[in-house]
């Protein structure tokens, strides 16, 4: 009688390390809120750029900028950069971190 054979379910190696982990969740938390900022953009750009104006003037900043009209090439590229972004960002605190708890 032949055996049967169970098939493992293939485990998969990606992100099992805490540093992934914590780049994963950083770079989503960034990319998160820049697609809720260019979001708003879409939706109400003339909001935005008096919040912005509410901001800086909060922060005793003056600078003279105008927020552009919505692009989705450029909404899709920032989203990508700031996930990149906070994913390296993420990684190497969690390797940092990780390293200085060894010693």
């Amino acid at each position: 009688m032949a055996k049967k054979r169970k098939r493992k379910a293939a485990k998969s190696k990606c992100c099992k390390s805490i540093n992934c982990k914590v780049g994963l969740a950083l770079g989503l938390l960034f990319a998160l809120g820049h697609a809720i900022w260019a979001l708003l953009v879409a939706i109400i750009p003339k909001g935005m750029q008096k919040f912005c104006d509410w901001i800086l003037g909060i922060s005793m900043v003056k600078m003279t900028f105008t927020i552009q009209p919505f692009a989705l090439t450029n909404a899709i590229l920032l989203v990508i950069v700031t996930f990149v972004c906070g994913y390296v960002f993420g990684w190497v605190f969690s390797a940092i971190l990780s390293w200085s708890m060894k010693k």
